[in-house]
C-alpha cells in the first residue's frame, strides 16, 4: 500500500515539484520514497512496506529499465501471475507484486488489468512508445486522481499531489456542489477542483501525444440462477469468502481486523483468524457497539483493542477529516472510521474490513423496497402519480406515510439514487445562491438503469449502489481514513471471484423471512454466533441528530451557516430556518445540515486557509 503521483513531460524545476506533491502524500508511505525524473516524465512514490519488505522500493523498472511503473495496492493473484510470466521467459529480480505488473505490461499490455485480482492504481511510463499507462481496479477500491495542465498529464492517488503541480489554479466545482447536496458525496468524473477528475473503477488511462484516452476495460453483470439449490450456494458462498479471506491475508506483516456487532467484519474476522480486532463506539448506549465486539472477540479468541469517541473528540477532528478526504464528504461516520483506524495503525500495518457485503450481497434494508410497495404500485401509474403529488403537497414534511405515498407512485429509476439521498433538486435550487448545470439526480443514474432494465427492482439498485454509493462514499472513506494513519486497509468482499459468485444470487435468497443478505447470514452462521448472523443492519450509528440539538453545537454549526463563505455560495437564510426547525424537533433536518457543514468546512480547508497540514 502505498502513494503515488507524477507528470509527464519536463519542468524546469520538475525534482523540487515532485517532491512536494509526494510530500502531500507522506501519510500514504511513511516508509520510503523513490523518484524516476527524465526529460519526458517524472514518477514519484511513497511507500508502506507490506510485501517482499527489503526488495519491493519504486519506481520499479523491467530488465533494460524501458518500463517504469508506480503502483498501489495489491495483487493477490501476483505469485500465479509470476509463475505463468517466468514460463513466458519473463526474468524477476525480487519477489514483489509491482514486478509482476512490469513483466506483465511487458507480455499483455493494455490488457494488463484484466489479469488482475486485487486492489490497486498504478502508472506506467513506456519509454519506447512513450506512453503513460495506468488502470485503477475493478471495484474502486483504490483512488486514482488527473489532469491535464499545460499539455502534461498530471496524476495522483490523492487529489492534494496535484494542487502542488504549478500552472493548476484552484476553483470549485459548482455543477460538483449541487450534485454533492443531494448525493452526500461527491458524483461527477470531474472534482469539487475544477479540471481534476477521478478515473473511475475498472477503467485505464492512456496518454500520448498531449491525448487522454479513457477505457473500460471490465464491467460487472448478472447472471442470476433461479434454480440453484439453496444449501449448494451457501456451501459455495462460505467457500468462496473462505477462499477470498486467505488471499487478502498475503503479507510479510502481520494483519488484523476491523470489528463492528455486524455480520460482514465478524465473519471476516473469525474465518481470517486475525489475532488482533479493532472496534470503536460513542459515549452513549445506543451508539457504542464495544460490548458485542468484545464479547464476540472473546468466543473466537482473539485480543480486541477498542476506543470510546467523546463528543468532544468527534467535532475536533472534522476539519482533518476533511483535508484528507479531498473533496467533501458528508458521511457521519467517517469520524469512527478515523478513530478505529488510528487505534489498529498502533498496532499493526495492515487489516481486513467489511465493506462490499451490503452490494454484492443483498445487505442494506431499502432493497426491501420493491417488496413493501407491491401493493401500493398495483394502482394505474396515473393515480399513483397523483397521490404521490397531493402528498407531497397537504402533507407536511416528517408526518408518517408521506414518503411512502410519493416514493410509491415514482419507478424505482426516479426514485432510487443509491443510499443516500438528501436534498431534493427543488430543496437544492432553494438553498444555492447561484445557478448550476447540474443534472437532475435520475439523469446521472438512468445509464446504468439502461444497463439492468431486464433485472428486478432489488437487484437494480443493487447496482445503481454499486456504482454509486459504493464508490463514492464506502470506499473513498474506507481508503483516505486508513491511508491517514498509514493503515492498509484490505477488503476481501470485493474480490472478483466474489463477485462472480454474488452475481448469480436470485433476490429470492438475499431477501428471505424479512432479512437482508439472507444467503450470506447462513454462510456466516457457520463460524458465529446466530444473534450475531442474524442481527439487523445498522450502518455505524452517529448521535449527530441529538448533537445538532445542543446549543453549543447549533451555535458552531449556524456561525458557520452565517459566515462569508456561506454567503458565497447559499442563501444562508434558508440555511438557518432548516438549522432552526431541527433545534426545535420540529423536523430530523441533521443528515441535510451536515451535507452543507461538512461542505463549508472543506472550503475552509482548501480555500480560505492559507497553509493546511496535518503530518
Amino acid at each position: 500500500m502505498c502513494g503515488i503521483c507524477g507528470f509527464t513531460g519536463k519542468l524546469p524545476d520538475s525534482k523540487d515539484v515532485l517532491t512536494r506533491m509526494m510530500d502531500r502524500i507522506k501519510h500514504r508511505g511513511p516508509d520510503s520514497a523513490g523518484q524516476y525524473i527524465t526529460e519526458k516524465a517524472a514518477w514519484g512514490f511513497r511507500r508502506l512496506s507490506i510485501i517482499d519488505l527489503d526488495h519491493g522500493s519504486q519506481p520499479m523498472f523491467n530488465e533494460d529499465n524501458s518500463i517504469v511503473i508506480v503502483f498501489n495496492g495489491e495483487i493477490y493473484n501476483y505469485q500465479t501471475l509470476r509463475e505463468a510470466l517466468i514460463a513466458k521467459g519473463h526474468v524477476f529480480r525480487n519477489n514483489s507484486d509491482t514486478e509482476v505488473l512490469v513483466h506483465g505490461y511487458e507480455e499483455y499490455g493494455t490488457d494488463l488489468p484484466k489479469h488482475c485480482r486485487g486492489m490497486f492504481a498504478f502508472m506506467i511510463y513506456d519509454t519506447k512508445k512513450d506512453i503513460a499507462f495506468g488502470a485503477r481496479d475493478y471495484f474502486g477500491v483504490k483512488p486514482f486522481y488527473y489532469s491535464v495542465i499545460d499539455g502534461n498529464l498530471v496524476f495522483g492517488s490523492e487529489i492534494k499531489s496535484i494542487l502542488e503541480y504549478p500552472g493548476y489554479e484552484k476553483q470549485v466545482n459548482t455543477e460538483a456542489l449541487e450534485e454533492y447536496l443531494t448525493f452526500q458525496y461527491s458524483v461527477l468524473p470531474e472534482t469539487f477542483f475544477k479540471g481534476i477528475f477521478k478515473l473511475a473503477p475498472a477503467h485505464s488511462i492512456l496518454f500520448k501525444d498531449g491525448k487522454v484516452t479513457i477505457e473500460r476495460y471490465w464491467e460487472p453483470d448478472f447472471d442470476i440462477d433461479e434454480n440453484v439449490d439453496f444449501d449448494t450456494l451457501v456451501d459455495k458462498i462460505d467457500a468462496q469468502m473462505n477462499e477470498s479471506v486467505q488471499a487478502h491475508m498475503i503479507s510479510d506483516v502481520e494483519v488484523g481486523s476491523l470489528l463492528s456487532s455486524g455480520i460482514d467484519s465478524s465473519y471476516i474476522a473469525t474465518v481470517s483468524k486475525a489475532d488482533k480486532t479493532f472496534t470503536v463506539g460513542f459515549d452513549y448506549d445506543k451508539f457504542n457497539e464495544i460490548s458485542y465486539a468484545k464479547d464476540l472477540s472473546e468466543k473466537i479468541g482473539t485480543k480486541n483493542f477498542s476506543k470510546l469517541i467523546s463528543e468532544e473528540e468527534y467535532w475536533s477532528v472534522l476539519p482533518e477529516i476533511q483535508y484528507y478526504m479531498d473533496e467533501p464528504l458528508a458521511d457521519a461516520s467517517c469520524v469512527a472510521l478515523y478513530f478505529v483506524d488510528k487505534t489498529a495503525a498502533e498496532h499493526v500495518k495492515v487489516v481486513l474490513s467489511g465493506e462490499g457485503a451490503d452490494e454484492f450481497f443483498g445487505g442494506y434494508n431499502i432493497y426491501h423496497e420493491p417488496i413493501s410497495l407491491q401493493g401500493y404500485q398495483k394502482l394505474p401509474a396515473g393515480l399513483r402519480r397523483l397521490i404521490g403529488r397531493l402528498a407531497e403537497t397537504l402533507l407536511p414534511e416528517g408526518v408518517r406515510g408521506r414518503s411512502f405515498l410519493m416514493r410509491g407512485a415514482l419507478p424505482v429509476e426516479k426514485r432510487f439514487i443509491g443510499n443516500a439521498k438528501r436534498f431534493s433538486v427543488k430543496e437544492r435550487k432553494r438553498i444555492l445562491k447561484n445557478a448550476t448545470p447540474a443534472k437532475a439526480p435520475w439523469k446521472l443514474t438512468r445509464p446504468y438503469y439502461d444497463k439492468v432494465r431486464h433485472l428486478d427492482d432489488t437487484t437494480k439498485m443493487q447496482y445503481i449502489d454499486m456504482n454509486f454509493w459504493l464508490i463514492g462514499d464506502i470506499l473513498l472513506k474506507g481508503d483516505k481514513m486508513s491511508m491517514r494513519h498509514s493503515l492498509e486497509c484490505r477488503v476481501p468482499f470485493l474480490d472478483k471471484e466474489v463477485y462472480a459468485l454474488a452475481k448469480t444470487i436470485p433476490t429470492k435468497y438475499k431477501l428471505a423471512g424479512g432479512t437482508t443478505k439472507y444467503a450470506l447470514r447462513k454462510a456466516a452462521e457457520r463460524h458465529i454466533p446466530e444473534a450475531t448472523a442474524m442481527k439487523k443492519k445498522l450502518g455505524f450509528p452517529v448521535p449527530i441528530t441529538l448533537w445538532l440539538r445542543e446549543d453549543k453545537y447549533y451555535n458552531q454549526v449556524r456561525e458557520a451557516f452565517t459566515g462569508p463563505s456561506a454567503q458565497l455560495f447559499f442563501n444562508t437564510g434558508e440555511l438557518v430556518k432548516m438549522l432552526d426547525a431541527h433545534k426545535k424537533g420540529k423536523l430530523d433536518n441533521s443528515k441535510k445540515i451536515w451535507v452543507v457543514y461538512m461542505f463549508l468546512m472543506w472550503y475552509d480547508v482548501y480555500f480560505v486557509r492559507e497553509e493546511v497540514s496535518y503530518e
